[in-house]
């Protein structure tokens, strides 16, 4: 699994290679522009560049792109909708150029309008974003369950990607924070492995290619958005150590996009408070394989 933290791309996109050195990440997440704010960052060939160099002489392996809040492919307004693909388009051919692993996107809300027609517009515009993009897969993420925006089980999962005919390109983030809020008992386990069997039963597991990493303020079906960092929340220590080793997430990037200490964002220290997690639950599945061979 390779853990890392959502890092600033203020000064330029290459300095978010040196800030995903300094939080001792194995991946990095990043805006590809301002994320409340429709103007797209005119990055160069050179920009590109100098991240794929610095990229290369770091001991970091993935890097994510995560869309703009702005985005609603959803929506039934013209002008929203026109600035969301453009926007999506633009961070996808970011992608392109700077070899990330995809580009998170949270898929669209419905806003009161009839969820298949959104589900329909959705699909349509996120069809047309990757029609103008070259290599970059999107992302789906995993909502936490509100009324409103697409995504909160796997059945909506799999519907988009129905309603994409399956496009290669078409991948999925899980988010625990989110699955927890919107019902899913993952804390132990047994139940994580039924959650994940569910998974791939409806959408499957080759389309699992980023995972989101956050404790929860709310507790299970609370419905709500609320990350907290490791430890602090819902989940939990053991509930986060249950996910971080759950077998069929190795060489995932896992992204942390918990408040910090500061409310400023993940720091070293929450990525280390991830990584030993990950070790304890680890460690934790190799005893309870052993009591098991000893039956």
């Amino acid at each position: 699994m390779l853990i890392g933290a959502h890092v600033s791309i203020a000064g330029g996109l290459s300095l978010t290679v040196e800030r995903g050195v300094e939080t001792a990440s194995d991946a990095i997440q990043i805006f590809h522009q301002s994320p409340r704010m429709w103007r797209p960052t005119a990055y160069t060939d050179q920009d590109f560049a100098d991240f794929r160099a610095a990229f290369a002489d770091s001991p970091l392996e993935a890097v994510v792109i995560h869309a703009v809040y702005l985005i609603n492919c959803a929506s039934k307004e013209r002008q929203t909708r026109s600035k969301s693909i453009k926007s999506l388009t633009h961070a996808l051919r970011v992608g392109d150029g700077i070899g990330a692993t995809g580009v998170v996107l949270h898929a669209g809300a419905r806003k009161g309008e009839p969820h298949d027609a959104s589900m329909k517009r959705a699909a349509k515009a996120i069809a047309k974003a990757l029609s103008d993009s070259e290599r970059c897969p999107v992302l789906l993420e995993n909502t936490a369950g509100t009324q409103g925006p697409l995504g909160r089980n796997f059945d909506e999962l799999a519907g988009l990607l129905e309603l994409l005919d399956g496009d290669k390109r078409v991948g999925i983030c899980l988010d625990c924070c989110h699955l927890l809020a919107s019902g899913f008992e993952i804390r132990t386990p047994e139940a994580l492995s039924t959650v994940i069997d569910e998974f791939d039963d409806k959408v499957g597991l080759d389309r699992l290619l980023c995972l989101h990493v956050n404790d929860s303020k709310v507790p299970l079906g609370a419905n709500r958005d609320h990350h907290a960092n490791l430890g602090e929340g819902e989940l939990g220590a053991a509930g986060l150590r249950t996910f971080l080793s759950e077998p069929r997430f190795e060489r995932l990037p896992a992204l942390l996009e918990v408040p910090g200490p500061d409310g400023h964002g993940p720091d070293r220290e929450q990525v280390e408070i991830a990584k030993r997690l990950r070790e304890r639950g680890l460690a934790a599945r190799r005893r309870r394989r052993r009591k098991r061979r000893r039956r």
